[in-house]
């Protein structure tokens, strides 16, 4: 029909002018889904983080969360413990610690292990380049990391890290060039506002995976645009990620699983201060009495009254015709009004509007709050918002509930310890082989400190309440203390053996003698060493013209073959036991 021609399909999206939806906006529809999710950018959200580490809340839980994971070691001065899975020799042990100070000491790690587990749970990775020469660890910036090339072939195994504006000849701890107009905020620019970081690292690794080209929307040859491509075996990469999840190759932030609660609490806080700003103040409300007189007439005089309250009459400084001018009074809310009124009382009058009664509520506020150090796992205790919280007590984390979230939270430290505990452990082992130090690596592994005394104060008690049954039933005459020992104090078999030995050797016991790991280490033979060598020989196969021997002499299968007239479990001639 004719009239076809007056009509034409919408734009469902305004801003690509498609007829498809855009994830940006879509007409008819709420902007909240979009304000939850955040940007899909990789390099994007660094910068929704920064903003997310600008809340007071947020940057106390990071803090916190760095603090209990990073804990420093009194025996050997630095942040980390080296955990021994065979037994070693004193030398061994004086070896280890020397390496470890002087490998924490050329990278400064006792100062920077805070910085560097924030990042890591702030941005969900951290990396730096390792020199070959003196390997030092330089910092690169997460935000130049545009991709990472990886061998899927080998176990999702990462190959080559495309990095931007990296200058790796730079004498300082630093990988990457940061210039003024770099930075997020450094480098004399005001606040540091969102238009510099767009401007530099917009279109840069498009998609969460970073599946965009290296270039970004600057160009080819754009100068703050240029990517180099470095081996893998030169990068330190601590991620938060299993390979598990769909940011793989990098790492997902623990600011992510909040970030709806974040921007909610954020709404609430600005709504929160309009309201009081707009509705705290009391107001007046003056009643003009304007008898009979018609409209138009009435709106001039409450116009005329209104000006002569809220104006003052001064002279003029400008000269000419008028010789008196008009000037705002904001003093009027303190002087005194006087209107005229009639016999009848008639007349206008002044009455006073109360400003808003529920100012001090801010129990919504409380709950958006709680809610986001819950997503945080931190426990209630460590940041109280209570108006109360100056009369609390100091609470050690051993009573109630308070204990019960107190051991959590250790464990969920632990839990992100066990995220950096590989790449950590392997740098160390790197660097000593690199300083020729002949020792066997499969008998250590380096890790993290403990984040917290909370998991032995739980070990102790169990360890009292043990030893108080064990030594009610070690008295029983028909008891056995080795069943004793395993059932009532929860000892297993290798404990019971070490137990046993070091016994013996305190109460000089004569004991068989056995070639320890330790001797053989000594002696240039190491377990790993051993294992190595073979896994180098291949497994015999068996004849193929070779009789099965699980059917030889017409046994049935799984039997013990014999001479012919026996049967399974007989002594032959053909009888039976």
């Amino acid at each position: 029909m004719a009239w076809k021609k007056y009509f034409r399909d919408a734009n469902l999206s305004p801003l690509s002018g498609e007829k498809v939806p855009n994830f940006a906006k879509r007409n008819y529809s709420s902007y909240l889904p979009d304000v939850y999710t955040g940007h899909p950018n990789r390099i994007q959200r660094y910068f929704q983080y920064d903003q997310m580490d600008s809340d007071s809340e947020i940057n106390a839980a990071l803090d916190i969360l760095a603090e209990f994971s990073t804990q420093q070691n009194k025996e050997n001065e630095t942040p980390f413990d080296i955990v021994f899975k065979d037994e070693t020799t004193e030398h061994e042990v004086k070896l280890l610690k020397k390496a470890l100070q002087q490998w924490t000491k050329s990278n400064k790690l006792t100062k920077r292990i805070f910085r560097i587990f924030r990042n890591a749970l702030k941005y969900g990775d951290c990396f730096f380049v390792r020199d070959p020469e003196t390997m030092k660890w330089l910092y690169i910036d997460n935000a130049k990391v545009d991709r990472i090339v990886v061998n899927e072939s080998e176990g999702k195994k990462p190959e080559q890290y495309v990095v931007r504006d990296i200058n790796p000849n730079l004498q300082r701890l630093s990988a990457t060039q940061i210039t003024p107009n770099q930075t997020y905020g450094g480098g004399g620019t005001t606040g540091g506002g969102t238009a510099a970081y767009g401007q530099n690292y917009a279109g840069a690794g498009q998609g969460s995976n970073m599946s965009g080209f290296a270039g970004g929307q600057g160009g080819r040859f754009y100068k703050t645009m240029n990517a180099y491509n470095i081996n893998a075996e030169h990068v330190v990469h601590m991620t938060m990620s299993d390979g598990m999840d769909n940011l793989f190759p990098f790492g997902q932030s623990v600011l992510e699983q909040v970030f709806k609660v974040y921007k909610q609490k954020e709404l609430l806080e600005d709504a929160i201060i309009i309201y009081r700003v707009q509705r705290a103040p009391e107001r007046r409300v003056f009643y003009i009495d304007v008898g009979n007189m018609p409209t138009h007439l009435a709106m001039q005089f409450v116009e005329r009254v209104k000006n002569e309250i809220n104006q003052r009459r001064i002279p003029s400084t400008s000269g000419g015709v008028n010789y008196i001018d008009a000037t705002y009074n904001p003093m009027s809310i303190n002087e005194d009004y006087f209107f005229p009124q009639t016999a009848e009382g008639r007349g206008s009058k002044v009455d006073t509007l109360p400003g808003g009664t529920n100012l001090g509520e801010i129990d919504d506020l409380k709950f958006f709050t709680n809610k986001l150090f819950r997503g945080l796992r931190i426990p209630s205790s460590y940041l109280p918002t209570g108006p109360d919280d100056g009369q609390q007590q100091y609470n050690d984390g051993r009573v109630g509930t308070a204990y019960i979230q107190e051991l959590r939270f250790n464990k969920y430290c632990a839990r992100l310890q066990s995220m950096l505990n590989p790449t950590f452990d392997e740098e160390f082992k790197i660097w000593i082989k690199s300083k020729g130090y002949n020792i066997d690596f499969g008998m250590f592994e380096l890790k993290l400190n403990p984040p917290q005394n909370f998991a032995a104060y739980r070990q102790t008690e169990m360890d009292q309440a043990r030893i108080q049954s064990f030594v009610q039933v070690a008295e029983l005459p028909y008891m056995s203390k080795r069943f004793a020992l395993k059932r009532y104090l929860g000892l297993t078999e290798e404990e019971m053996a070490r137990n046993a030995e070091q016994w013996a050797e305190e109460n000089n016991v004569p004991q068989k003698k056995q070639t320890k790991n330790s001797q053989l280490r000594s002696g240039g033979v190491s377990q790993s060493g051993i294992s190595s060598d073979l896994d180098q020989f291949e497994e015999p196969t068996a004849d193929p013209e070779a009789p099965n021997p699980d059917t030889t002499g017409g046994g049935q299968p799984g039997q013990t073959p014999g001479p012919a007239g026996t049967t399974p479990g007989g002594t032959g001639g053909g009888g039976t036991v």
